[in-house]
């Protein structure tokens, strides 16, 4: 008799293939495979939405963002035009030497010097400036939404000259004095190379030999300079931003990232213009200030006047071709970055009053 497997134990008949009721089950549990994942999904979708939907800092935070903006964009900008910055202050301190212009000049300290003195006071520079450019921005926003506080947001609006002019020198006076120190180190470092190795020594040696007051002896020049720097850089860069915003026929909310780039660029260089023709006699008044001692018993004042009497209009604009490139290019450096990093920190929250 042949031989019928006992389809009990068969592992290949048809006997065994799935019932009705596995289907359903398995159905069921991939649905809820689905379903479990669905929900992960879910979960996700909503923290993304939380994430984006956090609220921009305030108080503090908000302006701790703004002064860190400005602390980059300052000493980045600062930093990279170092070299600019000797020629400019050796035009200033040594014009019988440094006469035949910007380009001869960078020729004459690299051939005297090597390239490495174009660097020099690089440390002060950025240190300095950091710190500056932290107060000067954080504060000029801090200042300016103090002002549209007492005023009103309409009052505000209708004189916002004043505000932005206003809110500029408060926030570089309390910056210059802590640039103070390390800008007349930077320059006895640019004007004496031989002074000291850097930053530190050049800072301990002033102490050590002049006493704490010499680091504020170009107090009252740097002052001159940059206070009414500070005030046209912001005074008219915010006007330029409301004309050329006027011209495109946009917001600033309705730009998009090349735009806004452009514009910051573009108003901060006619900002750096004006501000560097308007601060030209108090920068070459500090550079020759803090180059040499003065004599004992004199005031700043008077030396000052002095200086001031034997330079004449034409030796106070002395370098004024470089200080426009360095400027214009700095401030709308500066401006761009400020914008670009305050956009990455979440720093939207302040008080726009133009109209």
């Amino acid at each position: 008799m042949p031989y019928r497997a006992n389809p009990f134990f068969s592992t290949t008949n048809t006997f065994f293939l799935p019932s009705v009721g596995d289907k359903v089950d398995q159905a069921i549990a991939q649905g809820k495979d689905i379903a479990n994942k669905a929900e992960l999904k879910l979960q996700d979708a909503k923290e993304a939405v939380k994430v984006a939907a956090k609220p921009p800092p305030t108080g503090a935070d908000l302006y701790a963002r703004f002064a860190l903006a400005g602390a980059l964009g300052c000493a980045v900008t600062h930093g990279a035009l170092t070299p600019v910055d000797v020629v400019k202050t050796r035009i200033q301190l040594e014009p019988e030497v440094y006469n035949k212009g910007m380009i001869t000049a960078f020729r004459q300290v690299i051939g005297a010097e090597g390239a490495g003195a174009l660097l020099t006071g690089l440390g002060p520079t950025v240190v300095g400036y950091a710190i500056q450019g932290a107060f000067k921005f954080g504060g000029y926003e801090f200042w300016k939404k103090k002002a549209i506080d007492v005023l009103g947001v309409d009052k505000a609006r209708e004189n916002r000259q004043a505000v932005y002019l206003g809110a500029s020198a408060i926030a570089e006076f309390f910056a210059d004095i802590a640039l103070c120190p390390l800008e007349a180190t930077r320059i006895r470092l640019v004007s004496q190379p031989s002074f000291a190795n850097g930053l530190a020594g050049g800072f301990a040696r002033i102490l050590r030999e002049e006493g704490p007051a010499a680091f504020y002896a170009g107090f009252g020049p740097i002052l001159f300079k940059q206070v009414p720097y500070t005030m046209a850089k912001f005074a008219v860069y915010e006007i330029a931003v409301e004309n050329i915003l006027s011209v495109w026929g946009k917001t600033k909310t309705e730009l998009s990232g090349p735009q806004s780039t452009s514009l910051n660029l573009g108003a901060g260089l006619i900002a750096g213009m004006a501000a560097a023709v308007i601060s030209q006699p108090a920068d070459t008044l500090l550079s020759k200030i803090n180059k040499t001692k003065g004599a004992p018993g004199q005031s700043v004042t008077s030396r000052l006047i002095q200086m001031a009497g034997q330079l004449g209009p034409a030796g106070l604009f002395t370098g004024m071709g470089a200080r426009l490139v360095m400027i214009g290019t700095l401030t709308a450096g500066q401006f761009m970055i400020y914008g670009d990093i305050k956009k990455a920190l979440n720093a939207t929250g302040g008080v726009e009053i133009s109209k």
